[in-house]
């Protein structure tokens, strides 16, 4: 259920913004529910599976010949990946209403870092289950075991429930990050970064999805969740003013991070220079889901390769930032030797445009300077 919102001594207009702000989760899980009833009707439950279960399935057998239910990519997962988005919206109001503004109100945070307290909680929680998740799906389906997996038997057409449900929610969480940019009233300052690495998930999780590089994809997703996720809980122990606990958690992040960013070009160039090179196809085959052509696998390693390029610059530069700032010159230049201030002169034709009042006491302090030169 959605969250209970407070009633103002004011309600807004019905169909005013704040009305849809204030109410959008309760109006977003009637929508999802409108969904999950179709499914009780005969009439209504082939269109209303066509947004919750999950889409382009089929049935294989196996050595041993045991059936088992396979899924594809396909356009049916766009309504499957709308349902997803509903929900994800419903949870993150539930999250924002019970948690993170219960305890915004405990610790009295500026307007500024109520919205960053905000972003990095709802992240945190993202990441951290989705790098379990993950991580689960990896051993579970004996991705980790050696490295070939990587690559051997592409196009991985063939996808267990498990990774295509965690792809699809991959989906509708970064799609639904472009509504909460309206509901959480994100300030025009802020947007811009929110958009950028929202757009940039979203294009890199699509790509790897729909071009059948779902393995590659989720070993890179489950590292950079991991350490994204350490980031934003070191944000929040210094937005609560655990200041040990967060620097800890900085230092152990800065490791992890250029770490991650080798690790990540590693596997891309295993992967799309060396694994996929040795059953390369000269044209792109959509029917059998197999992209694997030299110029895609070029795009791919450049788009990989840029992506973490771009985030170690902001790594280096950052610190470099910070090591300026902390060295004695700057803080020479930044804090200016204090002058004594003395008592101000009025101008003698500022004085006459200043009331009867004004004159007397600029007079009378006047005098009074006069005396202490004459003494």
């Amino acid at each position: 259920m959605a969250p209970r919102r407070t009633k103002s001594s004011k309600n807004p207009p019905i169909f005013s913004h704040e009305f849809f702000i204030q109410n959008h989760a309760d109006i977003v899980s009637c929508i999802a529910m409108v969904f999950i009833i179709g499914l009780m009707f005969q009439a209504t439950s082939p269109v209303a599976s066509l947004f919750i279960t999950m889409q382009n399935n089929l049935t294989v057998n196996d050595s041993a010949n045991v059936e088992h239910i396979v899924y594809s990519t396909g356009s049916k997962d766009l309504f499957t990946v709308f349902f997803y988005f509903l929900i994800c919206i419903v949870i993150h109001a539930v999250l924002q209403e019970y948690v993170l503004d219960k305890l915004n109100r405990k610790m009295h945070l500026s307007k500024t870092k109520h919205s960053k307290f905000n972003e990095s909680g709802q992240l945190l929680i993202f990441f951290l289950v989705s790098a379990i998740w993950g991580a689960d799906i990896l051993f579970r389906e004996n991705f980790v075991s050696s490295v070939n997996h990587l690559w051997e038997g592409y196009p991985h057409t063939q996808l267990p429930f498990i990774v295509k449900f965690f792809f699809i929610t991959q989906l509708a969480y970064w799609v639904h990050n472009y509504p909460e940019l309206y509901f959480q009233k994100i300030r025009k300052e802020e947007m811009f970064g929110r958009l950028q690495y929202t757009t940039i998930y979203l294009i890199f999780i699509a790509a790897a999805y729909f071009l059948n590089f779902n393995r590659v994809a989720l070993c890179v997703l489950v590292l950079h969740y991991t350490v994204e996720a350490l980031y934003h809980l070191a944000l929040l122990c210094h937005f609560s003013e655990k200041q040990e606990a967060a620097k800890s958690i900085f230092m152990v992040f800065d490791v992890l991070f250029v770490l991650v960013r080798l690790g990540t070009i590693t596997l891309a160039v295993l992967t799309f220079w060396y694994g996929l090179a040795q059953s390369n196809n000269s044209v792109i085959d959509v029917a059998a889901g197999n992209y694997n052509t030299y110029l895609v696998r070029i795009n791919c390693l450049a788009a990989i390769g840029l992506s973490q390029a771009g985030l170690m610059w902001n790594f280096i530069t950052f610190h470099l930032r910070k090591l300026r700032e902390k060295s004695p010159v700057s803080k020479k230049i930044r804090s200016p030797s204090k002058k004594r201030a003395g008592p101000k002169t009025v101008p003698a034709e500022e004085l006459d445009s200043l009331p009867e009042v004004d004159q007397n006491s600029a007079k009378e302090n006047g005098n009074v300077r006069a005396r202490k030169v004459k003494k």
